[in-house]
């Protein structure tokens, strides 16, 4: 007891040193009493986390100062991209990396920089095992017992972490969502425990449905989310016609304010297809579909299923990226059209092109009956932009200003084939496209234009609008677009 009690201070002491230090709060770490106790619990939990699998006590603090250094290295590092510190829903995306390694500037398991760590590391904790002795009691009964005593009372910490009385009581650590304050405050990994369990506790309603106005509503809505799109002139490229084609042709355009810079693509998807502002997320708001499952009474899709569209969600990447697939199922949406029916697709680098998605979108529009409610999600100027993605362009920026130009290409030509569609068929249609984020690129850092994108509506059919300029923010967009459903007003407009 002496020696876990001695490996235990000494682990907790250099890890508040760190985070006191070298640590990613933006402001001085606190010190107080209640903030320092949360603090060292944080560091407590870790150690007795890893303690549970080697019963050795010094091996246990190695392991849990080495715990905090990594989150606090990867924590400065995601900031440095997008402007936030290490999240509780990160981890939730963990499983996502070893299947999508493209997606993220990790390198594969079989790199160098990762698999010689790992291979050190092992050998490093085999020999440490060998050299410490376990503190396990000799007598067969304790040891059993000490073996499954610990990790039960840990598994029964988690259980009982969402639920009351111990919800109440973390509720009151963390009354609130404040991440930069909280990780100032109680440090990373209590931050990272308590914002867990307060949104795996849930206590945030979803409004209920809107009732929409009487009237039919247009026979087609379009909506495209653009993968990382903004006015490629902002980051000093050339001018892209389609932006000038909002200027000139959409009823409505203009900046969109998103919940996130570079990254989190589910926080804008949300926002738009549910009309809910961040805030009324609580805890979920870093990650919704992780913390609603697509629980939304809100919904597009539902409100058009509910007013007897056909709903289409269309995107060329893996079902399982995200949970899409049943996230967007539980969103309304009855027929899902995604990776596996792009298999022939031509790429443009390593993603599905988005002019043969574009197209793709007219082919479904044509071939299905209406009132129709579709919703796009690209994917070719997914980041990141790294050497060998386009050959003879090896500047991430260069890469995404040859992909922002496809993007525009495939949006000039849904205004033309929508438009002429709606005039053949004599039939209103509405076409909403926005940009999720804002690339995480080296001359786009965090905070790049007030963390706004560019959208535009666009609508066939009927008497040409005089393009106005409105700036928004996404969940308004979402709210905006109830009107097309509706049609109670000859103003697309922001409906709250």
């Amino acid at each position: 007891m002496t020696t876990f009690l001695i490996a235990t201070g000494l682990a907790l002491a250099v890890c508040l040193a760190l985070e006191v230090l070298v640590g990613d709060a933006i402001t001085r770490a606190s010190l107080a009493p209640r903030d320092l106790g949360l603090r060292l619990t944080g560091y407590l939990l870790i150690l007795l986390f890893w303690f549970e699998f080697s019963w050795r006590p010094w091996l246990a603090g190695l392991t849990c100062v080495i715990t905090v250094a990594i989150l606090i290295v990867v924590s400065r590092a995601k900031r440095s991209v997008i402007g936030e510190p290490l999240l509780f829903s990160d981890f939730a995306l963990l499983p996502q990396v070893p299947r999508h390694p493209q997606l993220y500037y990790i390198p594969p398991l079989w790199d160098p920089r990762i698999s010689v760590p790992v291979l050190l590391t092992l050998a490093a904790t085999v020999l440490w095992y060998r050299t410490e002795p376990s503190v396990l009691p000799d007598s067969t009964l304790p040891r059993i017992l000490a073996l499954l005593g610990l990790p039960l009372l840990l598994w029964l910490m988690v259980k009982a972490a969402p639920r009351p009385p111990l919800s109440r009581l973390i509720a009151r650590w963390f009354p609130r969502p404040d991440l930069e304050a909280d990780v100032a405050r109680v440090g990373l990994p209590a931050s990272l425990l308590g914002y867990t369990a307060r949104a795996l506790a849930g206590g945030e309603p979803g409004p209920e449905a809107p009732t929409l106005p009487p009237g039919p509503g247009d026979d087609v809505v379009v909506v495209v989310q653009l993968e990382s799109f903004i006015d490629p002139e902002r980051l000093g490229g050339a001018t892209l016609p389609a932006m000038e084609l909002f200027r000139t042709r959409a009823a409505q355009y203009g900046r969109l304010q998103v919940p996130a810079h570079g990254a989190y693509t589910m926080r804008s998807e949300h926002a738009v297809l549910t009309g809910r502002p961040s805030e009324s997320l609580g805890f979920g708001r870093y990650d919704p579909y992780t913390s609603r499952s697509g629980d939304e009474p809100t919904s597009l899709a539902r409100l058009a299923r509910a007013r007897g569209y056909a709903t289409l969600f269309l995107h060329p990447f893996h079902r399982d990226f995200f949970r899409r697939a049943k996230i967007m199922e539980a969103f309304g949406f009855a027929d899902l059209v995604m990776g596996e029916a792009f298999a022939e697709a031509p790429r443009v680098g390593p993603y599905v092109g988005d002019v043969a998605l574009g197209e793709r979108l007219l082919a479904e529009v044509r071939a299905r009956p209406t009132p129709l409610f579709l919703f796009c999600v690209t994917m070719e100027n997914h980041g990141p932009w790294k050497p060998g993605r386009l050959p003879g362009l090896d500047d991430p920026q260069a890469q995404y200003l040859h992909h922002v130009a496809n993007t525009g290409r495939m949006v000039e030509a849904l205004v033309a084939g929508l438009d002429a569609l709606a005039r053949e068929r004599r039939q209103t249609m509405t076409l909403c496209v926005f940009g999720d984020h804002a690339p995480s690129l080296p001359t786009c850092k965090p905070g790049f234009g007030g963390r706004t994108t560019e959208y535009a509506l666009f609508r066939f059919g009927r008497a040409s609008d005089t393009p106005r300029r409105v700036d928004i923010p996404a969940d308004a967009l979402g709210r905006a677009l109830r009107g097309a459903l509706a049609a109670a007003s000859a103003d697309i407009s922001v409906r709250t």
